[in-house]
């Protein structure tokens, strides 16, 4: 008569979960041989959990990421462009085996298919935790400004609230960097240089530019200015620029030269 195999002895410290996988493709309950179970996990309840997990899902968005098509990962992997298409959509559930195989063409760990998704950015500043700077390097400073997105690391824009102080008679120092800038007045008046032109903007008034572009900004009269600026390191596409006889806002003066400003802004890319 074939011998019985032995079930090996499971020993748990108190800290281990009461249900624990034996290596048998069987779930071993804590409870003692007379005792019954005290719950049963039905199947609807497996294919929920599994559902949750958006395996499928997670499939297709390292694949797509990285460029690469049905077929050519199924080369990868040994399977068939058909089957991996059943698994992103949910109709199959990859065994580990085959998870493994994915996950190593990624250069991931199996835990990144299970663990739980990122949470959406969402990131409160308070007016009262905000910090007022001046202008640095200068005894009289030109401007005031507050970051408005500080607490986000690696953010890939940088709003500013910014004061522009009225001139006396100093200069300005025009500036640029990469990629795009918005800025809207918020009150006052100020004046802005964009390469050879002048523009004049009035509470309300709003811009979109290529800051690469030589520009600088100026507060216009005794009161100061008031503006939000949105500064992201972005490539701009090019395009037909505006005539300066099209332009809505204030005054426009073509080849104007460099006008009285101190308000230097941060470059892209600085965080405070």
């Amino acid at each position: 008569m074939a011998k019985k195999q032995e079930v090996p002895k499971i020993v748990r410290s108190k800290a281990e979960p009461s249900i624990v996988d034996d290596g048998l493709d069987e779930r071993v309950p804590d409870h003692g041989p007379n005792e019954p179970a005290d719950f049963q996990v039905e199947g609807d309840a497996i294919e929920s959990f599994i559902k949750d997990k958006r395996i499928g899902l997670r499939i297709r968005a390292l694949r797509q990421k990285n460029g690469m098509g049905l077929v050519d990962l199924g080369l990868h992997v040994g399977l068939s462009a058909s089957f991996l298409s059943q698994l992103e959509t949910g109709r199959v559930v990859p065994t580990l085996r085959n998870l493994a195989r994915i996950a190593m063409v990624f250069s991931k760990d199996l835990s990144y298919f299970f663990d739980p998704g990122p949470r959406t950015l969402f990131k409160v500043h308070r007016q009262a935790d905000r910090v007022r700077l001046p202008q640095s390097g200068v005894q009289d400073p030109m401007y005031y400004f507050e970051s408005l997105g500080y607490l986000v690391p690696d953010r890939q824009l940088d709003p500013y609230l910014a004061e522009f102080q009225p001139l006396a008679g100093r200069s300005s120092r025009p500036h640029q960097h990469a990629g795009c800038e918005f800025l809207y007045v918020l009150k006052g008046r100020l004046s802005i240089e964009h390469g050879d032109i002048l523009y004049e903007l009035d509470g309300g008034d709003s811009v979109y530019f290529d800051s690469s572009t030589t520009h600088s900004y100026s507060c216009i009269g005794d009161v100061p200015a008031t503006a939000l600026i949105v500064t992201l390191q972005q490539p701009v596409q090019e395009f037909k620029a505006t005539r300066p006889s099209e332009a809505r806002s204030g005054t426009v003066r073509p080849g104007s030269g460099p006008i009285a400003q101190g308000a230097k802004l941060p470059q892209p890319g600085r965080r405070l």
